[in-house]
């Protein structure tokens, strides 16, 4: 009978501390393998040159290391974007398909990362809720696809590293918030070579209100994004039928209230604007109600086009009117534009497939 090994990359440093206690090691061995795995990258245990020869065994003999292979790679250059947008198609070890992408900014590099393989929400404009369910990411094969973007970036004249995360990629984080928040915790893991300040890593919800709550306690100093779409509840739960009704605005809203001032921090309500559905100043006057109740700051984007669903982007004059009507209220509000539509990499475009244009690999 074949026995699976166990991936260590999916062990919390808390874990692979009492796993070595089972095999009778020092506590600080832990924080030795953990270093290897999650700073140097190591892809085989013979690269842990700093471990003895008998205890690398007796780790291959125990545990495997598997990190997410890189399937393709796509990339594209649009518009003033400073860099190309780059989207790793990437299996993981039981050959579930997951996607992630690198966005240029100034002054930024951002590491979309996705925490599910599949999503269960069915958003209507949404690709990977065409998917299914799928299931829930472990942290190691999150943190794997920052590794993998950082090996990408680590080749021979590339001298840039990742400054910022969002988990906005495949999934809903708030599904699986507790592997996620591990993988936060590695992610900004201090002397790490490429360790990111929590502080620059934004969560990105549809709103599940148990886990905001839990969030707004935790003691993480993430940045949270909620997806609104509509401050309208029947309209919302038209775009957004399962999360919506689950999580009513007018419960939501209170939620919002105490994560801001439990944290200090203002929210990002993620709002959509699509032709004729959630554009109109009746929808402004909407928002800004919902929005004056904490503290907040709106990020307007466009829709996404995607094969067979059936919506279409906002003028850019109708835009402008509606990001204007919030502004005179003392809004904080931005018109983010999305990068890496030609090759289905932005917002609400991922479904680990439709790699066609330009593949690298």
């Amino acid at each position: 009978m074949t026995t699976t090994l166990q991936n260590i990359t999916d062990l919390t440093l808390q874990q692979l501390t009492r796993r070595m206690a089972e095999m009778k090691e020092p506590a600080w061995r832990a924080k030795q393998i953990h270093e290897w795995l999650f700073n140097h990258r190591a892809h085989s245990f013979d690269e842990m040159t700093t471990l003895s020869k008998a205890l690398r065994e007796r780790l291959r003999e125990t545990f495997t290391i598997t990190p997410p292979e890189v399937e393709k790679h796509d990339e594209a250059t649009e518009g003033a974007c400073p860099g190309p947008t780059e989207k790793l198609l990437l299996r993981l070890p039981d050959g579930a398909m997951i996607e992630t992408v690198l966005i240029p900014g100034p002054g930024r590099l951002t590491a979309c990362l996705s925490s599910q393989a599949g999503c269960a929400l069915q958003c209507t404009f949404c690709a990977t809720g065409t998917l299914g369910a799928g299931r829930n990411l472990t942290p190691g094969e999150i943190v794997g696809q920052a590794n993998a973007l950082n090996d990408m970036l680590a080749a021979p004249g590339q001298e840039q590293k990742i400054t910022n995360i969002v988990f906005m990629g495949m999934g809903e984080p708030l599904l699986n918030t507790p592997n996620v928040l591990d993988a936060v915790e590695t992610l900004s893991t201090r002397g790490y070579n490429m360790a990111i300040s929590q502080r620059k890593i934004t969560i990105s919800t549809v709103g599940i209100i148990p886990e905001i709550a839990k969030l707004a306690t935790s003691g993480m100093k993430t940045k949270l994004a909620v997806s609104l779409h509509s401050a309208f509840q029947e309209k919302r739960e038209s775009l957004m039928p399962l999360a919506a009704r689950r999580y009513p605005l007018e419960e939501l809203q209170p939620v919002l209230a105490h994560y801001a001032k439990n944290t200090g921090e203002p929210i990002t309500l993620v709002y959509m604007l699509l032709e004729g559905i959630n554009d109109s100043m009746d929808d402004a006057r909407q928002l800004i109600r919902f929005a004056s109740g904490f503290f907040c700051k709106i990020n307007l984007i466009d829709y996404n086009s995607i094969v067979n669903f059936q919506f279409k982007n906002v003028s850019s004059e109708k835009r402008e009117r509606f990001r204007d009507r919030l502004l005179e209220t003392g809004l904080q509000v931005t018109l983010r534009k999305s990068y890496g539509t030609t090759i289905h990499a932005a917002c609400g475009q991922l479904a680990a497939k439709g790699m066609e244009h330009g593949n690298k690999s």
